[in-house]
């Protein structure tokens, strides 16, 4: 499958558009007569791990929020992660989160089942009675610790036809971190959080690959070694695949400042292992790049490296970032990028196209105000940053879910 892409001018965009897609997503010309600029047309957008926080913590964002900044971002799909109350691990409790996209959502979200019971790693979830309404099984924002109940999800996803979606981290060699355990974390009096307890249970985990024929997938990969033990699975035969994020391919250690919006989990790492994350992304073992988008009050933000909550928000500043990081100087084509947001996800989760397109002028620039998301978050580590790329239309079903 290859991305569609058309460069048009607000006098072509009705029938450029109409040709590019089948007719099904026409559009008034006049929508863009303030502009005379030209617009690059690509097919939406898909992220497949997003946290929209509903129900449970409304205040952080909601169903709302999270898709309207999923739309400014060009998103029209996206996989949202169980780290809910109720925790989606049943079919009552997955209802509820379903009723609410139902009615609020101006994208399609596709919600993950949780793996276990609550996400305590103690207890495989119902997932026979949600397989038919989630994207995959994740307990993302927890690793799950025991080896045993991770091999017994593993053969039940397996037998249900579904992707185990695994954040892949060891309590144990956590030591109450909070940041890469760096260079800078040492000249600074902070705890760090080794790259060990990723690659460990990466590590664990596809050794259970091999053992059970499960579908897998590494969420926001970070470090060096779990890129090379991924590369390492593929070439064995192995049914895995990863992503990463864009602020793990374009920044590092080096970037952190004593500031909340620094703060995530995995962690920015070395620069060394930024580098091997973006030969990853150029050799394929990377297939995907996704947001992580994590948003929290104004408030869980605002406490430093060591008190603020862990997680950035990024659907809205996604392929700016990474168009302006890794196409505009040349590392990855931009077929390449649209891949890595747009065909891949969705080619990997069993997840339809579209009817849907988002409208870009790849030349516009404009320096990141977290005042102008649409996310009730707005701890972004871009903040600041001079970006190009800015969206002006989005548009799902005939639908316009965000107009620029």
């Amino acid at each position: 499958m290859t991305a569609i892409r058309a460069n048009v001018h607000k006098n072509e965009f009705s029938g450029i558009a109409t040709q590019a897609f089948s007719k099904c997503l026409a559009i008034d010309p006049s929508f863009f007569a303030y502009n005379s600029e030209e617009y690059t047309v690509f097919p939406g957008f898909c992220d497949v791990h997003v946290h929209f926080r509903e129900p449970g913590f409304y205040y952080k964002e909601t169903i709302r929020t999270g898709s309207l900044a999923a739309a400014h971002g060009g998103y029209t799909a996206v996989c949202t992660m169980p780290n809910l109350n109720p925790v989606p691990d049943c079919r009552s409790n997955l209802s509820l989160q379903l009723s609410i996209i139902n009615i609020d959502s101006v994208i399609n979200i596709y919600p993950y089942g949780a793996v276990t019971v609550g996400e305590k790693g103690e207890k495989l979830s119902d997932m026979e009675s949600m397989a038919g309404k989630v994207a995959a099984f994740s307990d993302d924002g927890r690793g799950v610790q025991s080896a045993e109940i991770m091999n017994e999800a593993m053969l039940k996803a397996k037998s249900l036809g579904k992707i185990i979606a695994a954040h892949c981290e060891d309590n144990s060699l956590l030591f109450g971190g909070y940041i890469h355990d760096g260079a800078y974390c040492r000249s600074h009096g902070h705890k760090g959080i080794s790259s060990e307890s990723e690659w460990k249970q990466v590590e664990r985990d596809l050794d259970l690959v091999a053992q059970t024929g499960c579908a897998y997938h590494v969420c926001h990969v970070s470090c060096k070694e779990s890129v090379e033990l991924v590369r390492q699975a593929k070439k064995a035969g192995l049914n895995v695949s990863c992503e990463t994020a864009p602020h793990y391919l374009l920044l590092d250690e080096n970037d952190i400042s004593e500031d909340g919006r620094f703060k995530m989990n995995p962690p920015l790492r070395a620069e060394s292992d930024r580098l091997a994350l973006i030969e990853g992304v150029c050799d394929g073992t990377i297939e995907i790049v996704a947001t992580d988008h994590a948003p929290h009050s104004a408030k869980e933000k605002s406490k430093g490296l060591a008190d603020s909550a862990f997680g950035v928000v990024g659907l809205e500043t996604a392929f700016p970032s990474l168009y302006t990081g890794l196409v505009k100087t040349g590392v990855i084509s931009l077929d390449r990028l649209i891949d890595l947001i747009c065909v891949n996800p969705r080619k990997r989760f069993g997840l339809k196209p579209e009817k849907g397109f988002t409208v870009w002028n790849l030349n516009e620039e404009y320096t990141v105000d977290p005042g102008e998301f649409l996310s009730k978050g707005r701890a972004t580590p871009f903040e600041g940053k001079k970006l190009y790329g800015k969206c002006h239309a989005t548009v799902l079903n005939g639908e316009t879910a965000y107009k620029g």
